[in-house]
């Protein structure tokens, strides 16, 4: 036996070096299989269609695709260790990219004019945090300032202008002239197979065609890519030598820097396909409603960095909480009241739950607090039948909260994210 050999720890199947248990696959598909059934079981106890409905998931998965971008764009310039709290104004700076060029050249050009007005977004905020060494937190809002300030000056100035070619197309101050719709696509036979399915209502089958069809028809094409992006981002980020020498960046610029890596480079790469990601992310809304309008991303930027903390700084987390957010989303535009009330339900018995092992690890506080809300909750839901549009309206944000809130102890960024780096600070 060589002294490596002997020298390595065992690792158990399922866990990680330090205790830490690793979710494999296996475990995936059993959470999935458990989040079916619940919402099955909800959807029989309420009376709540749109919980498991083909309609609320194909909107949950238009609302995920730039709210995920925004995330892994995040993603990308914080593996780098660059905070970019500017995500927002970068969306701003490719939804309005999309408007000006799209409704001259059509769709796939708006498209690729959102990365282009993206990535002069993060440039600026590669310029101020990297070669200047401003703070990340300020230059971030300072994108999102000029961000903003820039697209309201220039929407007055080309789209607005009296006797103007955008004006007489119907554009004014506020948003562009419409643009082209982009084709979207079902997958054939599938989709309408599964619709009926879903039409028989039987407890389980049908709420699963339900979901499934909804993520298999009218699928926008940039939808496609986004998915190609995330699993690009994880083969290039894990599985490449660009990718290690790029998170090394975030972890301990001076070891990477000793090693002969170029660390302004790569932080500069980073911010960049960061800020050409988040401009997708805001063209894809433009393209979507086929214009830009003031205010569109609607902090859909801040969200995506919020999914990228609840990811861990994993493609496949942000994924996660790109669809978790985007369902959330979808319940504004469906009017989801009925839905959001059946979901206090499925809160206070995942709230009581936590409070049953929270006494049974000896955890009295968290456990008498847990079932306190979970009680609330619990008269809540049975004192009403419908919850107001505004709690509808606010539910993205209160479940950005919520998550946040929940995943805090598990979360480990990047070592060196948000510290000033000078070339040759380690000598």
């Amino acid at each position: 036996m060589s002294a490596t050999t002997a020298t390595t720890p065992s690792r158990q199947p399922g866990k990680k070096q330090g205790g830490r248990r690793q979710i494999t696959y296996p475990v995936v598909l059993l959470i999935i299989a458990g989040a079916l059934i619940a919402l099955s079981v909800l959807r029989a106890v309420t009376g709540a269609a749109d919980l498991t409905s083909s309609g609320q998931y194909s909107g949950a998965l238009a609302a995920a695709v730039p709210i995920g971008l925004a995330g892994l764009g995040g993603l990308w310039a914080e593996r780098a260790g660059i905070i970019n709290i500017g995500l927002e104004g970068m969306m701003m700076l490719g939804s309005f990219g999309a408007g000006w060029v799209g409704w001259q050249y059509g769709p796939w050009w708006a498209a690729v004019a959102g990365i282009g007005f993206g990535l002069i977004g993060g440039l600026i905020h590669a310029v101020a945090t990297v070669t200047f060494g401003v703070d990340q937190i300020i230059s971030g809002v300072a994108v999102n300032i000029l961000a903003l300030g820039f697209t309201q000056y220039l929407a007055k100035l080309w789209f607005g202008a009296e006797g103007s070619a955008a004006a007489a197309a119907g554009g004014n101050d506020k948003q562009s002239p419409p643009m082209d719709n982009l084709s979207a696509f079902s997958v054939p036979g599938l989709s309408s197979g599964l619709g009926d399915i879903e039409k028989h209502d039987w407890f389980l089958v049908s709420d699963t065609a339900g979901i499934v069809r909804g993520l298999v028809t009218d699928v926008s094409w940039l939808t496609l890519i986004a998915v190609g992006l995330f699993v690009g981002t994880f083969f290039v980020l894990w599985r490449s030598s660009f990718g290690l020498r790029l998170r090394s960046c975030g972890e301990s610029p001076v070891a990477a820097e000793s090693l002969g890596v170029n660390v302004y480079t790569y932080k500069y790469a980073a911010v960049l396909v960061s800020g050409g990601l988040a401009g997708l992310g805001g063209a894809f809304i433009a393209i979507g409603t086929h214009f830009y309008q003031d205010g569109q991303t609607g902090g859909r930027g801040y969200i995506g960095l919020a999914t990228m903390i609840f990811g861990n700084w994993r493609p496949g987390g942000v994924a996660l909480g790109a669809g978790l957010f985007g369902f959330t989303d979808s319940l504004q535009l469906r009017g989801g009241g009925q839905t959001v009330h059946a979901l206090l339900l499925l809160l206070a018995v995942l709230l009581l739950a936590l409070a049953l092992w929270g006494m049974r690890t000896g955890r009295l506080k968290q456990a008498i607090g847990g079932g306190a809300v979970a009680a609330g909750l619990f008269v809540w839901y049975a004192f009403t039948d419908t919850v107001p549009v505004e709690i509808v309206d606010a539910t993205p944000y209160v479940a950005t909260l919520l998550v946040l809130s929940f995943s805090a102890q598990r979360l480990r960024p990047p070592k060196a994210i948000g510290k000033a780096y000078r070339k040759g600070q380690g000598k």
